[in-house]
């Protein structure tokens, strides 16, 4: 039997100090986008958007789907809607169903970035296969306007998405 430092004990011993940092890490983040909250309820949207900036750096999607709201609507930060997109694709491309349905609707009316229905008809179809009623209805709506070309291209992006 070959024997692997990368077994028993030793494994714990290599893991032990990473899985702490990473559930420090975790906590920070979170913290960061409570703290964001707290700032975004009492109306001190600046502090909102510079805790969530934190917790996004941090990988906390919540936080990035905050944070692209806030540049989407230009509350505490310089209304940019590319910028907004950008977030919400970053979190959309990790299953994040709000991010999802917020990047599908940007794209389907183009505000602040090149319309794109295609893209638009997938990341609805994300959100309201995760549940979200809201993203099935605007999908429903936006799968009427579609050429049957497009909705073959976005049927093979769905398809697409789901392999993994």
């Amino acid at each position: 039997m070959r024997y692997s430092i990368l077994s028993g004990r030793r494994l714990h011993c290599l893991l032990a100090p990473a899985l702490f940092f990473v559930l420090v890490a975790a906590a920070l983040a979170h913290a960061d986008f409570a703290d964001g909250l707290e700032a975004y309820d009492r109306g001190d949207l600046g502090t909102a958007a510079a805790k969530w900036r934190e917790a996004a750096a941090s990988g906390d999607l919540d936080a990035v789907v905050a944070l692209a709201n806030l540049y989407e609507q230009g509350m505490g930060v310089p209304q940019d809607r590319m910028e907004a997109a950008r977030l919400y694709r970053i979190a959309a491309e990790q299953d994040h169903r709000i991010a999802q349905l917020n990047l599908g609707e940007i794209l389907a009316t183009g505000r602040g970035v090149q319309r794109d229905v295609v893209s638009a008809y997938l990341w609805l179809a994300l959100a309201a296969n995760q549940g979200s009623h809201w993203a099935a209805e605007q999908r429903t709506a936006l799968a009427k306007t579609l050429t049957a070309a497009e909705r073959s291209e976005a049927d093979a992006l769905i398809a697409a998405h789901k392999q993994p």
